[in-house]
């Protein structure tokens, strides 16, 4: 027997193991890895984290685990202990809130075994600082909105040199918290006493995309989807479409290269304005709320992570997704009676 079909024959019959950290609505993204497992014929203990039991995604993992929250000192300890009492092989991070955390212990995990879908520090901290993603775009020759802290901005418009009106935002925000389009001077100092960590940044008008882009475990860029932001709730997704653009993907993986990010799907976000200018203004390293939409157009993630995780080769084609599927989201329920919430907390 050949040697990659030895190989293969092994990985079917071991027993694997993922988790998810701060798993909590991902629903659609646990399923798309569970579908992939199914469709590989592999034995997957899929594992999930959250901080209460009331989390719908968390109820349908096979192991549902409770943690403290990312700012807890134990948090980490917390997730070794999973991955060592379920010989956990691969973990995936679903927000941002502990990517830094994971990055700075990610030899920890490597230790037992676990890789750890994350980039290092140094690319967490330049995507997590809008200031510092602004410095890098604009420094390696991308189009960026000009983003600046208020103090410049309320400068700027003195000397009569800011455009209003402008977006306000957390340097070091996520998911639109506490996003504001400010339309005078009063305005930015109103909503600038109301937003922790505020910069203003120059207000864009045009189509807004997003970009899931897959780097391999080889740190190799493979495939993006760019995927046109019809309607956002709550600073994710709720109706877009993917659209195979060329002059889109090759600048959208050209920055997750410059940036040396992943492993992973990395999220990189831009407007394409009426003029045609592409105008780069968040990295996000992780997958993105709208990433379910790749997902089904083709692009399957979940499927090329888990066989680079049992050592098989996936065969990607950067051009083999769908153009113009569209997905519209609804809300959906997860069922649960008194007293069969899943959720086990952790001891350590």
């Amino acid at each position: 027997m050949a040697k990659s079909y030895v190989c293969e024959a092994l990985a079917v019959r071991r027993k694997w193991a993922v988790l998810f950290t701060c798993i909590g609505r991902r629903v659609s993204l646990l399923r798309s890895f569970q579908k992939a497992a199914r469709e590989l014929r592999l034995r997957v203990l899929f594992c999930g984290t959250d901080i209460d039991k009331h989390s719908p995604a968390l109820q349908l993992c096979d192991e549902a685990l409770l943690v403290s929250r990312t700012t807890e000192p134990e948090y980490i300890d917390q997730l070794l202990a999973i991955v060592r009492r379920f010989g956990v092989n691969l973990l995936v991070p679903t927000v941002d809130l502990d990517l830094r955390l994971l990055a700075k212990n990610k030899a920890r995990f490597a230790e037992r075994g676990c890789r750890v879908l994350v980039s290092n520090p140094d690319v967490i901290d330049i995507c997590q600082d809008k200031r510092l993603t602004f410095e890098f775009l604009t420094r390696n020759g991308f189009d960026s909105p000009r983003t600046q802290s208020v103090r410049a901005a309320l400068a700027a418009d003195r000397r009569g040199e800011l455009v209003w009106p402008c977006f306000l935002k957390r340097s070091d925000g996520y998911a639109g918290l506490d996003n504001a389009v400010v339309h005078d001077r009063s305005e930015l100092r109103f909503f600038a006493r109301r937003i922790l960590n505020p910069l203003c940044q120059e207000f864009v008008e045009g189509r807004e995309y997003t970009c899931d882009v897959y780097v391999d475990f080889g740190m190799r860029v493979r495939c993006v989807v760019p995927r046109l932001r019809m309607e956002i709730r709550s600073g994710e997704v709720s109706k877009g479409r993917v659209v195979r653009d060329p002059r889109i993907m090759t600048p959208a993986g050209r920055v997750v290269e410059l940036l040396g990010a992943g492993p992973g799907v990395i999220t990189v976000q831009l407007f394409v304005t009426e003029d045609g200018r592409l105008r780069f203004n968040e990295v996000n390293p992780r997958f993105g709320g709208g990433a379910p939409l790749s997902i089904q157009a083709g692009a399957n993630f979940p499927k090329w992570i888990l066989q680079e995780l049992t050592g098989r080769r996936p065969q990607i084609d950067p051009q083999g997704f769908e153009d113009g599927l569209t997905m519209l989201r609804y809300d959906d329920e997860v069922w649960a009676r008194d007293g069969q919430l899943k959720g086990t907390k952790v001891e350590m």
